[in-house]
């Protein structure tokens, strides 16, 4: 079996499987095992403590915040697993939406909507609860491999009610068609909080220089939408969301920089629900040969 085929099935039998459990088994069984790797600290979890070490506040133990961050990380993916299996008005009545005007208001308006999220807390269930709450949107999806991973992701949010569209190897380049939908009135949800690629646009983030997509102000400002950050993370009964002001159309460069911002005020706020196990800061990547 090829290690491509074996993480779909890895993945096939943790959707059937965690949802076979009872909700407090699984969840002590995903808790256990953010603990185990946290002990083992393997290179992911030294990122993770890396990232953190930036974000967390002054005198935080680093150990213990990067536990949490672990436990976090696992929280999500119980619920990706659990997610068709929640009942959609549990998801609605237990997700709390700090300044949910703003959302409401551009909605509203009708000229297209853009949320630019961070990898915090479960934007998986914040997708499901967008569309069951009135907001159809569509998203972009790496292209996995294998390609059976890739339909099995696409086909799990298609379920929650998202529109997907792949970053690479679709019909049409996909700037041509979120811009389509932001024309029509309609609302995207883009994670925006690390590009590390030649079209990355450097932000000031916590200090130091972090590169950025350039997607959501391009976007934006191409067709009139509004950019709204989101941030969030994990209540113990449910979820939580909060809807920053709107980023102020200008240039990329400006607008990416606002986006770094109200993202750094969320994970300033919840650094244990910022799931970053990857680099993100220019200086830390390895010098070049």
């Amino acid at each position: 079996m090829t290690p491509g085929r074996l993480t779909d099935v890895a993945y096939a039998a943790g959707w059937r499987g965690v949802r076979l459990l009872p909700e407090p088994l699984a969840a002590a069984a995903f808790r256990l095992g953010a603990d185990l790797a946290w002990r083992r600290d393997g290179r992911g979890v030294r990122r993770l403590r890396a990232n953190l070490s930036r974000v967390a506040p002054a005198g935080a133990d680093l150990d213990r915040l990067t536990r949490a961050a672990m436990r976090s990380y696992a929280r999500y993916w119980l619920e990706v697993f659990r997610l068709a299996d929640i009942d959609i008005e549990r998801i609605v009545r237990r997700m709390r939406v700090a300044d949910e005007h703003l959302l409401r208001a551009s909605h509203a308006r009708g000229a297209g909507t853009v949320l630019a999220l961070p990898h915090m807390g479960n934007w998986e269930q914040a997708g499901a609860w967008l569309a069951a709450s009135g907001i159809p949107f569509t998203t972009v999806a790496e292209r996995l491999r294998p390609e059976s991973l890739f339909e099995r992701f696409v086909a799990f949010r298609t379920a929650l009610g998202m529109e997907v569209i792949p970053l690479t190897g679709g019909e049409s380049p996909p700037f041509d068609l979120l811009a389509q939908r932001l024309r029509a009135g309609g609302a995207l949800c883009l994670l925006a909080d690390r590009d590390l690629s030649r079209s990355g646009v450097p932000v000031e983030f916590f200090g130091a220089t972090a590169t950025m997509p350039a997607g959501p102000a391009a976007l934006a400002l191409a067709t009139g939408a509004t950019l709204l950050p989101v941030t969030l993370w994990f209540d113990r009964d449910g979820w939580s969301a909060r809807i920053h002001p709107a980023v102020a159309p200008t240039d990329v460069p400006t607008m990416t920089q606002g986006l770094a911002d109200a993202f750094a005020a969320g994970i300033t706020a919840h650094p244990a629900d910022w799931h970053m196990l990857q680099r993100v800061w220019r200086d830390d990547l390895p010098a070049a040969p």
